[in-house]
C-alpha cells in the first residue's frame, strides 16, 4: 500500500537551472541549453548559429529518491525530420548509474505541442539514485522543468561521472550532431562520454562542418581538453579540407600544443557502391584529408592520428537510416571503432 500510494502522489516540478549542465564548449550562451557563445550571433553563418541554438550533446545531473520521474520542457521550434525519431529529434533520454554504470532508463516523449510533459519512469523504490538527462539532438530547449513526487528529494548530484576534467571536444557534421539516433543517449557522441566515463563536447552541425574558423577559436578555448576530433569530411568539400584545413588544425595546435588531434575520413555511405558520382565525391574528401594528415606529418607535428574510412562501417551496408546518417546500430559499430 505505500508503495503503491508513492506511485500514484502528485508531482512536484522544479527548474533545471537547480541542476549543473554539461557538454558545452562555453557558459557564455544566449539561452542556458544553447550551444553556441552568444558572442557568435551574427558571426557564425546563419545555419551554423540556428544548429548552435539545438542542445545536442547537453546533458544535466541531479539526485533523487523518488519513485518516478517526469519532465515538462518547451521546445524551441518544435521541428519534425522525416529521417529521425521524434525521441530523438526533440525528446529527452534518461539514464540511471547502476554500480558505477550508465543504465537507460526511460525517454521523454514529445507532443504534438513545443511544452510536453512526459512521465521517463515510475514504480521505483524510494531510494536515492543519480540521474542524467540528455537533451534533444535536433531541437532547443526553451525551458525545462524536472517533476518528482511530493516528499521526495531532489538535489545536486553527488557522483562525479562523467568526469569533467579534460573533456574531449568534437567537430562535425550531422552524423556527428546525432542524425538518426532514435533517442539522445544512442548518439555516438553520448555513447562515446558513457564508454570514457568523460564529458564530450559536441560540436556538430548539420550540414555545415564547413571548417568555420571561429568554431576552430571556439574549440581553442575550452581550457585543459583531453583530445580534438575533427569529423567534418561528410560535408567540407575536397578544395575547402586542401585550402582551409591546415589554418583550422593551426588554430587548435597554437593553442594547445600537446594535445591529441584525431582526423577521421569521410564514411563510405551504402549508396556509394551505385553512386558514382557520390563515390568519386567521398574519395575526393578522402584523399585531401589523408592528404593534410600527411602534410602535417611532414612538417613535424606529433600527437595526430587517422581514422580511415574503412573503419566506421560495416560492409554489409546496414548501419543507416538513409544511406548517410547512422541509425542506432551505426552509432554503435562507431563507437566500436576497430
Amino acid at each position: 500500500a505505500l508503495f503503491l500510494g508513492l506511485t500514484l502522489s502528485a508531482q512536484v516540478f522544479t527548474d533545471a537551472s537547480a541542476f549543473p549542465v554539461y557538454g558545452k564548449a562555453s557558459e557564455a550562451t544566449k539561452t542556458r541549453y544553447q550551444r553556441l557563445p552568444a558572442a557568435l550571433e551574427g558571426v557564425s553563418r546563419a545555419p551554423v548559429w540556428n544548429l548552435g541554438t539545438q542542445s545536442a550533446g547537453l546533458y544535466l545531473r541531479f539526485r533523487s529518491n523518488s519513485t518516478s520521474i517526469h519532465a515538462r520542457w518547451t521546445s524551441t521550434y518544435g521541428s519534425q525530420l522525416s529521417n529521425m525519431c521524434p525521441t530523438g529529434v526533440r525528446g529527452l533520454d534518461l539514464y540511471i548509474l547502476v554500480d558505477g554504470t550508465w543504465r537507460h532508463a526511460g525517454v521523454a516523449r514529445p507532443s504534438n505541442q513545443k511544452t510536453t510533459t512526459d512521465c521517463m519512469v515510475k514504480n521505483m523504490m524510494p531510494v536515492e539514485r543519480e540521474y542524467m538527462l540528455y537533451l534533444s539532438l535536433y531541437d532547443g530547449v526553451d525551458a525545462l522543468e524536472i517533476g518528482v513526487d511530493e516528499g521526495a528529494t531532489l538535489s545536486l548530484p553527488l557522483a562525479p561521472t562523467p568526469r569533467t576534467e579534460r573533456p574531449v571536444v568534437m567537430y562535425g557534421t550531422s552524423i556527428l550532431q546525432g542524425c538518426s539516433a532514435s533517442r539522445p543517449g544512442m548518439a555516438h557522441t553520448n555513447m562515446i562520454a558513457r564508454a570514457l566515463d568523460r564529458e564530450v563536447i559536441n560540436l556538430g552541425f548539420s550540414g555545415n562542418a564547413l571548417l568555420d574558423l571561429e568554431i576552430a577559436r571556439l574549440m581553442a578555448s575550452v581550457p585543459d581538453p583531453a583530445v580534438y576530433v575533427l569529423d567534418y569530411a561528410p560535408n567540407a568539400y575536397a578544395p575547402m579540407i586542401r585550402e582551409h584545413g591546415e589554418e583550422f588544425f593551426r588554430i587548435l595546435r597554437d593553442a594547445h600544443p600537446d594535445v591529441p588531434v584525431i582526423f577521421i575520413e569521410d564514411v563510405i555511405f551504402p549508396h556509394t557502391l551505385f553512386d558514382s558520382a557520390i563515390r568519386k565525391e567521398v574519395e575526393d574528401k578522402n584523399f585531401e584529408q589523408k592528404a593534410l594528415f600527411e602534410r602535417l606529418r611532414k612538417q613535424g607535428e606529433k600527437g595526430i592520428y587517422f581514422i580511415p574510412a574503412a573503419k566506421m562501417t560495416e560492409p554489409d551496408g546496414e548501419s543507416t537510416a538513409d544511406t548517410i546518417h547512422l541509425t542506432d546500430l551505426g552509432m554503435k559499430r562507431y563507437v566500436d571503432l576497430r
